[in-house]
């Protein structure tokens, strides 16, 4: 929940106030882009209502599609320390960012192309760590509903990516295709 909240909400406001404009660029007429978003949103909101239910409710709702064999102290701890480090991570590259972290395509404003910070190692950080969250809330809650959610949630962000792959690639044209072919989609260690 700190994640969203931090990231999404925090981020936004902060961002909104800088460029006088809210950063949620979220489409309504465009009906593919417009599906995209409203299951985003729509997973966000199934993701916080699970979790503040295996807050309240942790023997119950826990032990409901649980799957047994991963349900191991150490992958817990992994998940937990995944989860931290993809919180830090995913607020970097928003900061890194700057003025051009939207949530959505903003085809009405242009943005600066950021290639360098963590965009140097991974063309999308955030949903890089979104992914990465994704994955440690599922080694610590080993479900079969987690792991849908990782599915669709993982599912929703590569849809997104290439929908901003394409924009990006309208936008700034030869010098996106450098970038493209210097750093991978999700991660490059070298």
């Amino acid at each position: 929940m700190l994640f969203f909240i931090t990231s999404f909400v925090g981020v936004s406001f902060t961002i909104a106030k800088r460029i006088g404009k809210n950063p949620n660029v979220l489409p309504k007429g465009d009906p593919v882009y417009a599906f995209i978003g409203w299951h985003f949103k729509l997973i966000i909101l199934a993701l916080l209502i699970y979790t503040i239910l295996i807050l309240l409710f942790p023997h119950h709702i826990f032990s409901v599609f649980k799957i047994h064999f991963l349900d191991v102290e150490l992958l817990k701890y992994i998940g937990i320390t995944l989860m931290i480090f993809s919180f830090v991570w995913v607020i970097i590259a928003q900061l890194q960012m700057k003025d051009s972290w939207r949530i959505g395509i903003d085809r009405k404003m242009r943005t600066e192309l950021i290639t360098d910070g963590l965009f140097g190692f991974s063309r999308n950080p955030i949903f890089l760590g979104m992914t990465a969250s994704l994955i440690g809330f599922f080694l610590v809650f080993p479900t079969g509903i987690v792991f849908i959610f990782l599915l669709v949630g993982s599912l929703l962000m590569q849809i997104q990516i290439r929908l901003e792959e394409e924009h990006l690639l309208n936008e700034h044209g030869q010098k996106y295709l450098i970038y493209k072919k210097r750093v991978r989609r999700m991660l490059s260690l070298c």
